[in-house]
Order: structure tokens, then C-alpha cells, then sequence
């Protein structure tokens, strides 16, 4: 019998075994890491935030206690780690109308409804569908992010005092030569450090955060939407929450994918679509517009700062709070040519230049590039990274269909008494392949015994069944006898299920 003693340590042993430690634990350096790239997300956030609210109509606390909450939230209930999730410009734009029509209790509320839609769509597994998108699309996706990424960043630089200029070119510096003295402090985080330093201490006057917005002084306090709960507000906002909901969950899981090829590791799809569902919904009852994925925050923290765990985006919703109440006054002088800086070499890092090398281009077929170029034309014309995306995968299938439309071959031989002709169909047969299938054969001439063997073929769908129902029509009518051979078990299924019954009989 083992002595209470030798029982002990093995109890301590399995429960230490089966324990799992935080993986921001690991060591000081992946700490210091995912700390630091939560505060420089945290400085990127608020003139976003700031901006989105304006975008909205809203106050621009409702946009800066909503990046609060998003990111505190999904952090814990999110499927990526280290993506950033806050208010974001295409969602500001799908429910401004509403608020600009009805007021800012309905917009709450739709961001409510919005989430809980959200909710249901992940547990009904919507994230599988990211299969689908094409790697043609992935890519334009990403070259259309880098370009908006840029794009918001030239109003920033326009009709604005000549030192935000070189400021502006001081920061990229810094952040381009810093870190090849040291990586221990991420360079973003030195360069608005610096450059904030040298504008207050030289006076020089440019625009700065404080500019954006007045900047909140309390908490947020969770609420119920001021709006009457009826049926016609229900359907007032619903349209409104669907939209919201669908932009939000496509933006989030695009960005995901685009993480999960950044750092070589799989991220749980569903848990992310119903975490910013779980997201939304809390951010709507403690008053914020709501949000999704923020592509270019996830840039900063995964890319430039290197954090790869959850505590880096639970700590940028942290220290945004605590900039804006507690260190409001600090932040207000952060210059905009700092923070303008940091996006600028986002989006030149974010930007796929191989994709776009003659080389590249020159070996890609065309399909693919013109698949690519329509993903971003649509983004850069909208702003809208979602129509994009959808586009885009519609060109893709358009350039699918019309390329394997023809891999369905017919070949016959007939027998040398002339009494049989055997049909070897080769390829898949799906509604775009079997279009022509009818017409590959020679009714008038054919011997009265037709074999069609598919033993190298496999019937995809109801078209493929209706075409041999064609053919055998086709030879019936001449009073001809066609049998169907070589079927491997799914097509053979589909066709005795289907077979005869796809026209209507007179």
C-alpha cells in the first residue's frame, strides 16, 4: 500500500499535468510582447473609434466604449487569438441611415438584433462556407484591405500644416530602423512615443487625437435601447441587423483566415462567428454601435508587434479604456501624423506584392487575375469589404463553370458487325459539362443497340440525369435501345432516383 505521502504528490502530479497554463505565460518575453502590443492597438483605436462614430452620427463615446467592449469580450469568447475586434467603418456605414432616420436607440437596438443573428448563423455553422472563397479572392481581399488601409490615411495629410509631413516621415523611419536595434519594445509604440514628445516640447501645432472628438470622462453603464418594443420596430431595424450581421461575420472571418496564414495556425471558425454575435449583443446593452474584425488593428498587433495571444487584444480594450478616462488629456496630444505613420506601414506590409509582379502575372492564368482585380475594384469603389468578397466569388464561379464546362468527352466506337455502338463518356457530369452532352451523339445513324458507358464519368446533379433522359428519348423516338452502363455507386443512386422523372408526361 503506497503511504499518504507518495498518494499526495501523485494527485499533485496529474492535477499540474492536466492543467493548462495561459499561453501568454509562457515566458516574460511573450508577456512584455502581448502587453505592449495591446497598448499600441489600444493608441491606434481611439481616432478610429472617434472617426466611425462621426461616420454613424453617433457621440463619439458610443464608438470608443464599443471598441471597449468588443475587444474585452471576444477575447474571451472569440475563436482567434490575437485578432482585433472593435467598431469598424463598414459597420458604421450599414447602420448610420437608421440612425440618422430613427435615433440612436434604434441603431442600439439593431446592433442587439444584429448579434443575436449572428449567434444563430454561427451555430448553424456559416464559417464552413469560408471554404469556398477561393485564394484568387483571399488575395484580393487582402490588396483591397492594404489600399482602404492607405486611402483613409490621405485625408489625414491633406490641407494640413507643413510639419506633419516630415512627422509623418520621422515615424515611418523609426518604425522601419528601431527595430534592428531592439525588438523588445514594439516600434510603433516608440515612434508615437517620440513623436508626441517633440510636438509638445517644440509647440508645434498640427492635428492631433483631441481633434477627432471629445474624448468620454466615465464609464459605460449597460442599459436597455431606448425604442418601444413592437412589432414595427422589429421590422423597422430588422433589415438593418441582418445586413450588420452578415457584413460583420464576413469581415471577421476573412480577417481570421488571414491570421490563421500569418502565423501557420488554425483558428475555430464557429466559435468566431458566435462570439461576435456574443459580442454585439453585449456591446449593444451597454450603449456601443457594435463592431467586427478591424483588419487594420490586426495588422498592428499580429504583423508589426508580433502578439499572437488573447491577452493582447483583451488588453487593448483595457488600455482604451483607460487612455480615454483616465489619461484623456495625455492622449489628446498624441499628434495624428504618429498614429498615420503606424497605418502607412500597415498597409505597405499588408499589401501582396508578389501578387502583382509581372512574373506573377504573367504565369497566373487569367481566370485567377481577373477574379483578383474584381475583388479589389469592388472593395476600393465601395468601401466595402464584404460586397467585394461576394463579387468576387461569383467571378469565380463564373470562371469555374466556364473552364470545366467542357471536361465531359464522348467518344464511340461501333462494333464491326454494326450492330452495337459503345459510348465511353469521360469526365464530370454537373449542369454546365452536360449542356452539350445531347448533342455528342448520332441519333440518325446509330445502330439500334446504343451502350453509353460511364464508367469513367460521375453524375454530379439532376442535369446530368435529365440529359441521359434526353439521350434515351432522343434514340427512343427512332425506335432505338440505349443502355447505361459502368455507373460507380453515387451516380448510380442519383440516376435510379431521378431517371424519368425530371419532365412533366402528357
Amino acid at each position: 500500500m503506497s503511504s499518504p505521502l507518495s498518494q499526495t504528490s501523485k494527485l499533485r502530479a496529474r492535477f499540474s499535468k492536466n492543467t493548462v497554463k495561459p499561453d501568454w505565460l509562457a515566458s516574460p518575453k511573450v508577456f512584455r510582447t502581448e502587453v505592449l502590443a495591446g497598448l499600441v492597438v489600444a493608441l491606434a483605436l481611439i481616432p478610429e473609434a472617434i472617426s466611425f462614430s462621426i461616420i454613424a452620427g453617433v457621440d463619439p463615446a458610443v464608438g470608443l466604449f464599443a471598441s471597449f467592449t468588443m475587444a474585452v469580450v471576444i477575447s474571451v469568447v472569440g475563436g482567434r487569438k490575437a485578432m482585433i475586434s472593435a467598431a469598424t467603418g463598414a459597420m458604421a456605414l450599414v447602420i448610420a441611415p437608421l440612425n440618422h432616420e430613427y435615433g440612436l436607440g434604434y441603431l442600439i437596438a439593431a446592433v442587439i438584433l444584429g448579434g443575436l443573428i449572428q449567434i444563430v448563423l454561427g451555430a448553424l455553422g456559416v464559417a464552413k462556407l469560408m471554404r469556398f472563397v477561393p485564394r484568387s479572392v483571399m488575395v484580393g481581399f487582402v490588396n483591397a484591405l492594404a489600399i482602404l488601409i492607405f486611402m483613409a490615411q490621405v485625408p489625414e495629410m491633406r490641407d494640413v500644416p507643413w510639419a506633419v509631413y516630415p512627422l509623418t516621415i520621422g515615424g515611418l523611419a523609426l518604425m522601419v530602423f528601431f527595430p534592428k536595434i531592439t525588438k523588445a519594445v514594439p516600434a510603433p509604440l516608440v515612434s508615437i512615443v517620440i513623436l508626441t514628445v517633440i510636438t509638445i516640447a517644440a509647440g508645434i501645432a498640427v492635428p492631433t487625437v483631441g481633434d477627432k472628438g471629445d474624448l468620454p470622462s466615465s464609464l459605460p453603464v449597460p442599459g436597455m435601447p431606448d425604442v418601444p418594443f413592437t412589432l414595427d420596430t422589429l421590422t423597422t431595424i430588422a433589415p438593418y441587423a441582418f445586413a450588420f450581421a452578415l457584413v460583420g461575420l464576413m469581415e471577421s472571418l476573412m480577417t481570421a483566415k488571414l491570421v490563421d496564414d500569418i502565423t501557420d495556425t488554425h483558428s475555430n471558425k464557429t466559435r468566431e462567428s458566435v462570439g461576435q454575435g456574443v459580442a454585439n449583443v453585449i456591446t449593444g446593452f451597454f450603449g456601443g454601435m457594435g463592431g467586427c474584425a478591424m483588419i487594420g488593428q490586426t495588422m498592428i498587433n499580429v504583423k508589426t508587434s508580433g502578439a499572437r495571444t488573447r491577452l493582447s487584444t483583451f488588453l487593448s480594450g483595457v488600455f482604451l479604456l483607460l487612455l480615454v478616462v483616465v489619461f484623456g488629456l495625455v492622449v489628446s496630444d498624441i499628434p495624428m501624423a504618429a498614429l498615420v505613420a503606424v497605418m502607412l506601414l500597415v498597409a505597405f506590409a499588408t499589401f501582396d506584392w508578389h501578387s502583382v509582379q509581372p512574373k506573377t502575372l504573367k504565369r497566373m492564368p487569367v481566370g485567377e487575375t481577373t477574379v483578383m482585380a474584381v475583388t479589389v475594384a469592388a472593395v476600393v469603389a465601395t468601401h466595402n469589404l464584404a460586397i467585394g468578397v461576394v463579387l468576387g466569388c461569383l467571378v469565380a464561379m463564373v470562371v469555374f463553370a466556364k473552364r470545366v464546362a467542357h471536361l465531359a468527352e464522348v467518344s464511340g466506337v461501333v462494333d464491326p458487325d454494326g450492330t452495337q455502338v459503345v459510348y465511353a463518356v469521360t469526365g464530370e457530369l454537373f449542369f454546365a459539362s452536360s449542356n452539350d452532352l445531347v448533342y455528342q451523339f448520332d441519333y440518325k445513324d446509330d445502330p439500334d443497340d446504343v451502350v453509353i458507358d460511364l464508367t469513367d464519368a460521375h453524375i454530379w446533379d439532376a442535369s446530368s440525369v435529365a440529359a441521359l433522359d434526353a439521350i434515351e428519348t432522343k434514340y427512343a423516338q427512332r425506335g432505338k435501345k440505349v443502355t447505361i452502363v459502368g455507373l460507380n455507386k453515387p451516380s448510380a443512386e442519383m440516376h435510379d432516383k431521378l431517371a424519368g422523372q425530371l419532365t412533366v408526361s402528357h
